[in-house]
Formats: C-alpha cells, sequence, structure tokens
C-alpha cells in the first residue's frame, strides 16, 4: 500500500469523479486531493513519492475522464484558491476563481477582461488552454502566472515563458497552476456590463447551455490561404465541417452531437464516457471522409478504458 503525506486538506482514496465534471461521466481517482491553502499544497507535493503522477483538474468542464478512472493523485482547488484582487490596470485571480467572476470584479472596476464571461470554467484551466472568445485569448492579457512544482517549489513565471498558442501551453511537468495575474484595457463600467450582457444572450441563442456539454468539442481547424496552403488563421469552424459530414446530432448511446450547435458533445442521458468519446471518434473519422480535415480534440481526455 502507498503511503501518501498526511495534509491538512481533504484526501480521499479511490474517489468517484463523474460529479465533479459537466458531462457527469468517468470513473474513480487513485485518490482525490482538496488542499486547504498553498503551503498545504507545497508540502504535500514535496513530500509525495516522484514516481506517484498528479493531475490538477479545475472545475471539469472540459474534461472527459475515462470510465476506468485516473491512476494518479488527483487535485482540486477550492475556496483557498479563488481570490481576486485589483491594483491599477492588474487583475490577480487564484486559479479557482470562476472566468466568468474575474469578469465581472474586473468590470466593476472599469477594467475590460469580458471575453472571460462566457467562457465556463477557472482561470487555472483558461491559462493552460489559452482560452479565449470574440477574437480575444488569455495570451493578449496574462502578465504572469504562479505555480507550484511537482517538487513542491513556489514560482512565477511571465506569460512568456508558457508558450501560449491556440488552445494550448507549456507548463512544468506535474506542475499545478495557483494564481495568475492579467493586465487589462480600461472601459466604462456600464459599457462593459451591457456588453457581458449581450454576450450571455448572444451565447444562449447559438449553444446548448441548458445541456450537459463540455463546450466547444474540437478546435477550430486552421484556415486556408486563397493558394491553398494551410494557415493559422482557425476562421474555418468546426461546426461547419462536423454540418458537412451529416454529423449534427449524430448519436451513440446516451452521446450525442448537440442539434443546437453541432460542435457540442452532450449527455444526452446515460452516457459513459466510451459513449461520448467513440461519438466523438466517429465524428473525426466521418469529418475527415467528406472534407480531408483532421479534427483535433479541444475537450481532455484523461484516464484509462476499463478493463475487460
Amino acid at each position: 500500500m502507498t503511503t501518501l503525506p498526511t495534509p491538512r486538506g481533504a484526501l480521499t482514496a479511490d474517489r468517484p469523479l463523474a460529479d465533479l465534471t459537466w458531462l457527469r461521466v468517468g470513473g474513480p481517482a487513485d485518490w482525490l486531493f482538496l488542499p486547504a491553502d498553498e503551503d498545504d499544497l507545497a508540502g504535500f507535493l514535496a513530500g509525495l513519492d516522484p514516481a506517484i503522477p498528479v493531475f490538477p483538474m479545475g472545475v471539469g468542464s472540459n474534461l472527459i475522464v475515462r470510465d476506468g478512472g485516473i491512476r494518479a493523485v488527483v487535485i482540486r482547488l477550492g475556496r483557498g484558491f479563488n481570490g481576486i484582487s485589483i491594483a491599477g490596470d492588474r487583475v490577480t485571480a487564484g486559479a479557482a476563481a470562476l472566468d466568468a467572476h474575474v469578469a465581472r470584479r474586473a468590470a466593476e472596476a472599469g477594467l475590460d477582461l469580458t471575453f472571460l464571461r462566457t467562457i465556463p470554467g477557472s482561470i487555472g484551466g483558461a491559462v493552460r488552454m489559452n482560452a479565449g472568445c470574440y477574437g480575444s485569448y488569455v495570451a493578449d492579457v496574462l502578465e504572469e502566472v504562479r505555480i507550484i512544482t511537482r517538487d513542491g517549489r513556489v514560482e512565477t513565471l511571465p506569460a512568456s515563458a508558457l508558450s501560449l498558442a491556440y488552445r494550448q501551453s507549456t507548463l512544468p511537468e506535474g506542475a499545478v497552476i495557483i494564481g495568475a495575474t492579467f493586465r487589462a484595457g480600461r472601459g466604462d463600467p456600464a459599457a462593459l456590463e451591457a456588453r457581458m450582457v449581450d454576450q450571455i444572450a448572444r451565447r444562449d441563442a447559438s449553444q446548448p447551455t441548458k445541456d450537459r456539454s463540455a463546450g466547444s468539442t474540437f478546435r477550430n481547424p486552421a484556415g486556408y490561404s486563397s493558394t491553398g496552403r494551410a494557415d493559422d488563421t482557425h476562421e474555418l469552424k468546426a461546426w461547419k465541417v462536423i454540418d458537412d459530414a451529416g454529423m449534427r446530432g449524430a448519436r451513440l448511446g446516451g452521446a450525442q452531437m448537440s442539434q443546437m450547435h453541432s460542435n457540442f458533445l452532450i449527455n444526452a442521458g446515460g452516457a459513459t464516457a466510451a459513449d461520448l468519446e467513440n461519438l466523438g471518434e466517429e465524428v473525426r473519422k466521418k469529418v475527415f471522409q467528406s472534407s480531408g480535415i483532421t479534427l483535433e480534440w479541444e475537450i481532455m481526455r484523461v484516464g484509462e478504458h476499463p478493463q475487460e
């Protein structure tokens, strides 16, 4: 039996994860750790056998945990990591702070982080995925990020160290993001609030926000220039090539590609992680057959398939 450090926060063995993900699927983690604060997390990681993998998990909004679960210590940050502070044109937020809350607090102070308002998830995930919408990305405003390394050291990294790109970043293996600082442009608080209200209305009119989904399933493919050469504009939308392949509304078990927005994979009732992932792979296959485009998953898929 592996011996783990004794933290002040909650440490639970064989903890099912389905109720912690937006899609409500997935098997158990070997261990789920909810650290009390930064010192608790740093001490735990410093004392944890280096051979034991860790998996930082946000609010599970962009995640499929496979039915066999995760052979790791899953780290989920909570109240000790959700503070938001503002000084001048800088907004500092804990990794567990919800994107929407950060956008609203910034707007109240006359700072424009409005693009975060409709992004489902927390700041740690937004940084890791370089989240963005409406033409703005985390990379445009991120100044620095605080992490705890796999061996328990607290470090501050400039945004340039993360190699932020479309829906991706580079972080040290096993590092846990604990906070980030953004430098935001100024705006009128009332105008910023009105913009966010409009964004919410547009989102609710075009996306299945009432269904169990994990946000956009696939990354938008790279666009194509007039010469036919691939570029990085991402003007070509994933939903369009999914529609062209006839996969809007496609079903497999309890999984479905939304009729409302075909790049949203939803748990229509009783889906397993395998249903969801296999339907996604079928969509990728049909899109490739239809257009020659290979869609890349935006939803993170982690863990193991069940043993036969």
